[in-house]
């Protein structure tokens, strides 16, 4: 794939500017919280979440999972993989699980089974994409950045086969053949 296949979806200054208008709905909820646990959804969220934590003028911890339902093809498997686990308990305290994008919601759905069972204080959702029209089943969000259609997308920590991660902003992916 080249970038011929590309076509701008949401441009880098539109991305900046969402993320500035989340990091203060989030500073606003948890300035006077302690105990505040940032959880990256590893490798897609990366950029959104570094982007996300400069914003937040919070004290907070940061943590990472990993997770996993596409292996290396463009829709989820529906089966998740956790791939890496948190390595700070996060019960009693405020944790915020950023996510690169819904789109069946399975994955957020186990995500948040999976640390809520882990009994956090509170338990905050955070996507910068969302594909409500993918859903494959209900899946309760807190904060959304943009709500997308339900095509294949790369850029800004999302991927294709390992690629295309470092562009600034989010493109629709055409002819993947």
């Amino acid at each position: 794939m080249n970038e011929s296949n590309l076509s701008v979806l949401i441009t880098e200054g539109e991305i900046k500017s969402r993320i500035l208008e989340l990091g203060g709905e989030l500073t606003k909820r948890f300035k006077n919280e302690k105990d505040v646990i940032a959880v990256c959804v590893l490798k897609g969220s990366m950029m959104f979440y570094s982007d996300m934590i400069r914003t937040m003028n919070v004290d907070l911890q940061c943590e990472f999972l990993g997770v996993s339902s596409y292996n290396g093809t463009t829709q989820s498997s529906g089966e998740v993989k956790l791939t890496l686990d948190l390595s700070t308990p996060v019960e009693g305290k405020h944790v915020i699980l950023f996510e690169d994008i819904v789109d069946t919601g399975l994955t957020m759905n186990y995500m948040k089974k999976n640390l809520s069972s882990r009994n956090p204080k509170s338990l905050t959702t955070v996507t910068l994409l969302f594909k409500p029209d993918a859903l494959k089943t209900e899946c309760q969000l807190d904060y959304v950045g943009f709500k997308i259609p339900n095509d294949f997308v790369v850029g800004y920590g999302l991927d294709y086969q390992g690629f295309y991660r470092n562009l600034p902003y989010i493109a629709q992916v055409f002819n993947l053949n």
